[in-house]
Protein backbone atom coordinates (compact mmCIF):
# COMPACT_ATOMS: atom_id res chain seq x y z
CA UNK A 1 0.00 0.00 0.00
CA UNK A 2 1.34 3.56 -0.98
CA UNK A 3 2.54 5.96 1.84
CA UNK A 4 -0.16 8.45 0.74
CA UNK A 5 -3.19 5.84 0.85
CA UNK A 6 -1.97 4.58 4.39
CA UNK A 7 -1.61 8.50 5.94
CA UNK A 8 -4.99 9.36 4.35
CA UNK A 9 -6.53 6.35 5.91
CA UNK A 10 -4.67 7.25 9.26
CA UNK A 11 -6.18 10.33 9.31
CA UNK A 12 -9.98 9.03 8.57
CA UNK A 13 -9.34 6.42 11.50
CA UNK A 14 -8.31 9.30 14.12
CA UNK A 15 -11.44 11.35 12.52
CA UNK A 16 -13.57 8.26 13.10
CA UNK A 17 -12.45 7.91 16.89
CA UNK A 18 -13.16 11.50 17.17
CA UNK A 19 -16.39 11.26 15.89
CA UNK A 20 -17.32 8.18 17.99
CA UNK A 21 -15.85 9.90 21.23
CA UNK A 22 -17.95 12.85 20.64
CA UNK A 23 -21.04 10.76 20.53
CA UNK A 24 -20.23 8.24 23.01
CA UNK A 25 -18.26 10.35 25.57
CA UNK A 26 -17.94 14.07 24.85
CA UNK A 27 -21.83 14.76 24.15
CA UNK A 28 -24.31 16.81 26.22
CA UNK A 29 -24.23 16.37 30.16
CA UNK A 30 -20.35 15.62 29.93
CA UNK A 31 -18.43 17.99 32.60
CA UNK A 32 -15.94 17.18 34.81
CA UNK A 33 -17.53 18.02 37.98
CA UNK A 34 -19.57 15.26 39.78
CA UNK A 35 -17.48 12.55 38.48
CA UNK A 36 -18.62 9.13 39.92
CA UNK A 37 -22.48 10.45 40.52
CA UNK A 38 -24.33 9.96 37.98
CA UNK A 39 -23.28 6.85 36.09
CA UNK A 40 -25.46 4.22 35.16
CA UNK A 41 -24.58 0.90 34.84
CA UNK A 42 -26.39 -1.78 33.31
CA UNK A 43 -24.66 -5.67 33.48
CA UNK A 44 -27.92 -7.60 32.30
CA UNK A 45 -26.42 -8.75 29.04
CA UNK A 46 -29.70 -7.57 26.38
CA UNK A 47 -32.22 -7.22 28.73
CA UNK A 48 -33.10 -3.91 27.70
CA UNK A 49 -33.97 -4.82 24.46
CA UNK A 50 -36.57 -6.95 25.42
CA UNK A 51 -39.33 -4.27 26.07
CA UNK A 52 -38.42 -3.26 23.03
CA UNK A 53 -38.93 -5.56 21.11
CA UNK A 54 -42.31 -6.43 23.02
CA UNK A 55 -43.54 -2.69 22.54
CA UNK A 56 -42.65 -3.30 18.44
CA UNK A 57 -40.17 -0.43 18.62
CA UNK A 58 -38.02 -2.05 16.15
CA UNK A 59 -36.74 1.69 14.68
CA UNK A 60 -34.94 2.03 18.31
CA UNK A 61 -34.14 -1.79 18.51
CA UNK A 62 -32.34 -1.66 15.20
CA UNK A 63 -31.06 1.76 16.24
CA UNK A 64 -29.31 0.34 19.12
CA UNK A 65 -28.47 -2.95 18.63
CA UNK A 66 -27.09 -2.88 15.00
CA UNK A 67 -26.20 0.79 15.53
CA UNK A 68 -23.28 -0.65 18.50
CA UNK A 69 -22.10 -3.41 15.60
CA UNK A 70 -22.15 -0.29 12.61
CA UNK A 71 -20.25 1.93 14.69
CA UNK A 72 -17.30 -0.79 15.64
CA UNK A 73 -16.90 -2.19 12.04
CA UNK A 74 -14.52 0.70 11.09
CA UNK A 75 -11.84 -0.28 13.55
CA UNK A 76 -11.66 -3.51 13.06
CA UNK A 77 -11.33 -3.02 9.32
CA UNK A 78 -9.11 -0.21 9.68
CA UNK A 79 -6.50 -2.20 11.68
CA UNK A 80 -7.00 -5.35 9.76
CA UNK A 81 -6.11 -4.00 6.26
CA UNK A 82 -3.23 -1.86 8.05
CA UNK A 83 -1.57 -4.50 9.16
CA UNK A 84 -2.50 -7.81 6.82
CA UNK A 85 -0.41 -10.11 9.33
CA UNK A 86 -2.28 -8.51 12.45
CA UNK A 87 -3.92 -11.72 14.28
CA UNK A 88 -8.08 -11.53 14.17
CA UNK A 89 -7.82 -12.47 17.95
CA UNK A 90 -5.24 -8.74 18.65
CA UNK A 91 -7.72 -6.42 16.46
CA UNK A 92 -10.83 -7.79 18.31
CA UNK A 93 -9.16 -7.63 21.70
CA UNK A 94 -8.05 -3.60 20.77
CA UNK A 95 -11.34 -3.09 19.72
CA UNK A 96 -12.67 -4.56 23.25
CA UNK A 97 -10.47 -2.54 25.29
CA UNK A 98 -11.38 0.77 23.04
CA UNK A 99 -14.91 -0.18 24.05
CA UNK A 100 -14.09 -0.93 27.46
CA UNK A 101 -12.76 2.41 27.81
CA UNK A 102 -15.65 4.05 26.47
CA UNK A 103 -17.90 2.13 28.82
CA UNK A 104 -15.65 3.36 31.66
CA UNK A 105 -15.89 7.01 30.52
CA UNK A 106 -19.49 6.95 30.44
CA UNK A 107 -19.83 5.85 33.86
CA UNK A 108 -17.24 8.37 35.35
CA UNK A 109 -18.40 11.18 33.57
CA UNK A 110 -22.38 10.12 33.77
CA UNK A 111 -23.08 10.59 29.92
CA UNK A 112 -25.21 8.17 28.99
CA UNK A 113 -25.25 4.01 29.76
CA UNK A 114 -22.59 1.91 30.52
CA UNK A 115 -24.14 -1.03 29.14
CA UNK A 116 -22.36 -5.10 29.38
CA UNK A 117 -24.57 -5.02 25.82
CA UNK A 118 -22.67 -2.16 24.16
CA UNK A 119 -19.42 -3.77 25.36
CA UNK A 120 -20.57 -7.15 23.28
CA UNK A 121 -22.14 -5.49 20.63
CA UNK A 122 -18.93 -3.44 19.90
CA UNK A 123 -16.68 -6.09 20.22
CA UNK A 124 -18.68 -7.96 17.72
CA UNK A 125 -18.55 -4.85 15.43
CA UNK A 126 -14.76 -4.76 15.97
CA UNK A 127 -14.67 -8.47 14.75
CA UNK A 128 -17.10 -8.20 11.75
CA UNK A 129 -15.05 -5.00 10.31
CA UNK A 130 -11.61 -7.55 10.78
CA UNK A 131 -13.42 -10.27 9.25
CA UNK A 132 -14.43 -8.49 5.87
CA UNK A 133 -11.04 -7.32 5.15
CA UNK A 134 -9.86 -10.35 6.01
CA UNK A 135 -12.54 -12.54 3.87
CA UNK A 136 -12.17 -9.88 1.12
CA UNK A 137 -8.14 -9.95 1.00
CA UNK A 138 -8.52 -13.70 0.31
CA UNK A 139 -10.93 -13.41 -2.20
CA UNK A 140 -8.80 -10.95 -4.31
CA UNK A 141 -5.62 -12.87 -3.69
CA UNK A 142 -7.19 -15.60 -5.97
Amino acid sequence: MCGRRKRLLTVLFWIYVAVVLRITVLRSGFAAGGLLQNGHLNLRLFVEYIPLIRQGNWFRFIYLFVGNIIWFVPFGAYLKYMREERKLWNIVLYGFLFSLLIETLQYIFGVGYSELDDLVLNTFGVWAGAAAVARWRKAIAK
